[in-house]
């Protein structure tokens, strides 16, 4: 699929509830925050937590998403399942399918609750993970919101720093990213760097082959800061954000 360098594209022509699917990360956040930017009536924030490894979801700091949740001033939903995705083995397909099960009953939930019109979704580029919420939303029968899908890497990540999205690395895992990436902001000194790091080694702009991950500490859909207190932890050739406290300021 070409990718649109830089055309947003429009909120589906659905009125009623929307829930954001948000990690606290820098996709999501943006999604949300264009969501709203837009005048979705997002009623609320789901977070999966996956135990472990997952295919499907963001794993570092979800913990923090309902902090980041009160601060946008949203009522968040967690989602703790259990085994997620364990039952399929090796299958990278049959994983991915089971690990949105929990997530569909979720949402069936929520349905039934307030009454779904659609999902805002932080996807960039993966069709593994795509095409799996895209299918979701066709068996509820809701639209799907995914501003930043396809869209040029580059433009977007220029937009969240246009908008004032305060995001901080929290995990890294990719030749280039050294330990002093752990805790940086992703502000344009960081931008700059990222296209070196492209051009030696392939690192994507926006971390979507899993280079680092992400934790959006301010933003301007966010009416108070989430300040954070951490350690390194360091792996060899990668590491991680040990996060010791965390409040709203």
């Amino acid at each position: 699929m070409a990718v649109d360098t830089d055309a947003e594209p429009a909120p589906p022509d659905a009125e009623g509830a929307w829930v954001s699917l948000f990690s606290g990360g820098k996709d999501s956040s943006f999604a949300l925050y264009r969501g709203l930017e837009r005048g979705l009536d997002v009623e609320r924030l789901l977070t999966v937590h996956p135990d472990g490894d997952s295919y499907m979801y963001h794993v570092p700091a979800t913990r923090l998403a309902a902090l980041a949740a009160e601060s946008v001033g949203i009522d968040h939903v967690d989602v703790h399942p259990e085994n997620l995705g364990g039952d399929a083995g090796h299958d990278a397909g049959a994983r991915g399918d089971a690990e949105v099960e929990p997530l569909e009953r979720a949402l069936r939930d929520l349905d039934e609750a307030i009454g779904l019109a659609g999902v805002t979704a932080g996807a960039v580029e993966s069709e593994y993970q795509t095409s799996r919420i895209r299918a979701l939303c066709d068996r509820l029968g809701v639209a799907l919101y995914a501003p930043v899908w396809r869209r040029d890497p580059w433009t977007v990540a220029e937009e969240m720093i246009d908008a004032g999205f305060d995001t901080r690395v929290v995990q890294v895992a990719a030749a280039g990213l050294d330990a002093s990436w752990l805790g940086r902001p992703l502000d344009r000194a960081a931008l700059a760097d990222l296209r070196d790091l492209n051009e030696r080694y392939g690192v994507h702009p926006l971390g979507e082959g899993g280079e680092f991950e992400t934790l959006v500490v301010d933003g301007p859909h966010m009416d108070r800061r989430v300040d954070i207190e951490w350690e390194r932890e360091w792996e060899g050739t990668r590491g991680r954000l040990r996060i010791t406290d965390a409040r709203l300021d």
